[in-house]
């Protein structure tokens, strides 16, 4: 097994995630989302990379595997729409991207016990980057 890509998280979206998660209640589909929030370091919102993968991000990532390149928006579960790439953080895609840097990769968990691997190639938008409300 590959060795785990570090994962950074926002106090304000570590915060967020938990209240979710408390509110969802306990689903062994959302256990790895719940394991990546415990070993993550929390940093202010101030403190964020520019090349991470936060909540509300605009990120770029490839399929190691097929080459095929996707963009998605990762977003809260009441804000996803698979039609306008907006992708709920509770979706496995969405839980593996989430707290990622340009250049990380990390493997997507797929029915049968499957797995593709998945790199982050760009973060073309960030709310803590660009100084929006978050």
């Amino acid at each position: 097994m590959r060795a785990l890509p570090r994962i950074v998280l926002s106090r304000f979206d570590q915060q967020r995630l938990e209240r979710l998660l408390d509110k969802v209640g306990p689903r062994p589909d959302l256990d790895a989302l719940r394991e990546e929030i415990e070993r993550a370091e929390i940093v202010e919102p101030e403190a964020v990379p520019r090349d991470l993968v936060t909540m509300n991000s605009v990120v770029r990532f490839v399929d190691e595997e097929s080459g095929m390149e996707s963009e998605i928006t990762l977003v809260f579960p009441g804000h996803a729409d698979v039609e306008s790439n907006r992708i709920s953080v509770l979706a496995p895609v969405g839980s593996a991207l989430l707290g990622l840097s340009v250049g990380d990769s990390i493997d997507w968990p797929l029915p049968k016990a499957r797995s593709r691997r998945l790199r982050v190639v760009g973060v073309t938008y960030q709310p803590e980057a660009a100084g929006d409300p978050i």
